[in-house]
């Protein structure tokens, strides 16, 4: 019996923050991440460690977050990709993000967007709802500047304001 074949390039078409992109020989070895950055020019998450253990790369896929450093490229072909440049809408930023700013949860900035990703999803996902739980599940996250208190405010701050929308 003969060893299985594998590609060493792949063609994808997935959806990065609501456009359909499809790339053509990709080598089938570039991670998520590598393929927003140096492909797609999605520059915002950011690699990090490169070991899935900082959160810098932070992106959704179909809705959940994931380490983009961590996904092969070739596993998002078909699916939806949302990273940081994909929050704001018709010129506004998303409630995260202006939660970030008011609460000045940065210093460096070099975590911020997989920070926000991360807070999006745990706000998503229904973990927002107390301090301890917002830190529990925004842990993959690392600030090395120490900026949790101002995050987990900024988490807060943005779950309240999802759940009681300004009126239009």
């Amino acid at each position: 019996m003969s060893a299985p074949q594998f590609a060493d390039h792949v063609d994808l078409r997935l959806r990065v923050n609501g456009v359909v992109r499809a790339l053509d020989r990709i080598d089938a070895r570039v991670s998520l991440l590598d393929l927003l950055r140096e492909h797609l020019e999605l520059t915002g998450a950011k690699k990090g460690c490169n070991h899935g253990e900082c959160g810098a790369c932070t992106v959704l896929l179909d809705g959940h977050r994931v380490n983009g450093c961590m996904v092969l490229a070739a596993a998002a072909d078909g699916r939806e990709v949302v990273t940081v440049e994909g929050l704001a809408s018709d010129g506004q930023l998303h409630a995260v993000q202006r939660a970030f700013i008011e609460h000045d949860a940065f210093q460096c900035g070099f975590c911020t967007p997989g920070q926000v990703i991360s807070a999006v999803a745990c706000i998503s996902e229904g973990h927002a709802t107390e301090e301890r739980e917002i830190r529990e599940w925004m842990s993959g996250n690392i600030c090395r500047c120490s900026s949790y208190p101002q995050i987990v405010e900024a988490v807060k701050a943005a779950a309240a304001a999802e759940n009681n929308p300004p009126p239009r």
